[in-house]
């Protein structure tokens, strides 16, 4: 039997879809009330799905105004690249020294879906099989806790529309960064696995963080992320 779904897990789910999706757009200012006719319910699931949000960082609780989609500053970029950096850099190095054929066969068709993406210029269909090869990395670890939290942290720069796909590098430039980390898995070498995660997060979140300071007119922090990836390359 399926698990029963409650009225505030499908609010908060239906309201992180609206601001992944750009429906409700960031920026903008909704109150409890018209997010409660909005989807048809009362207002305590709402407030407490808009709660959950807020702790993840995508919305932004304004007294006596109502929620927030928040939007996206450098030190967003950075705090959540720093944390993806400690948690992905390490799983990445245990899938590849656990790795079972099982594994190794998933993270290959997920290439495939990388190279059909490109062929169509499917971005979203892009982005989705980006999101499937880094959930499959962290799922080798068993640990759910984990694989949550990065997903979390996914949301927060997607949904800003962040993106570097067309504005700082192609669709075929990210697929390629991809395709090594799957053969170190393949080929059981953690230390080269991690080493690859590593840089496609830094270069990933670099060109963000310069995609984010031309709209903000913030600085970028420079050198980054310095002493974090010396701690990376030692897990």
């Amino acid at each position: 039997m399926a698990p029963r779904v409650s009225t505030t897990d499908r609010i908060h789910l239906a309201l992180r879809e609206a601001i992944l999706s750009g429906e409700l757009a960031s920026g903008s200012l909704h109150s409890i009330y018209q997010l409660a006719e909005r989807f048809n319910v009362s207002r305590t699931p709402v407030r407490d799905a808009v709660l959950r949000l807020a702790d993840t960082g995508m919305l932004e609780i304004e007294r006596n105004h109502g929620v927030r989609v928040r939007g996206l500053k450098v030190d967003d970029v950075r705090e959540v690249f720093e944390a993806r950096l400690l948690l992905e850099v390490p799983a990445a190095a245990f899938a590849a020294t656990h790795a079972d054929d099982a594994l190794v066969t998933a993270l290959r068709a997920c290439l495939l879906d990388f190279a059909a993406a490109v062929a169509t210029n499917d971005e979203a269909q892009f982005q989705r099989s980006d999101r499937q090869l880094h959930t499959m990395l962290m799922a080798a670890a068993g640990n759910t806790r984990i694989s949550a939290m990065v997903e979390s942290l996914r949301d927060v720069t997607q949904a800003h529309g962040v993106w570097t796909a067309d504005q700082s590098r192609t669709l075929r430039a990210i697929q390629h960064e991809h395709e090594p980390i799957v053969d170190a898995v393949a080929a059981r070498n953690p230390d080269a696995a991690a080493r690859l995660m590593r840089d496609h997060l830094v270069e990933t979140a670099v060109l963000l963080m310069q995609q984010v300071a031309k709209t903000s007119g913030e600085a970028v922090p420079d050198p980054w992320p310095g002493a974090l990836i010396s701690r990376a390359r030692g897990v």
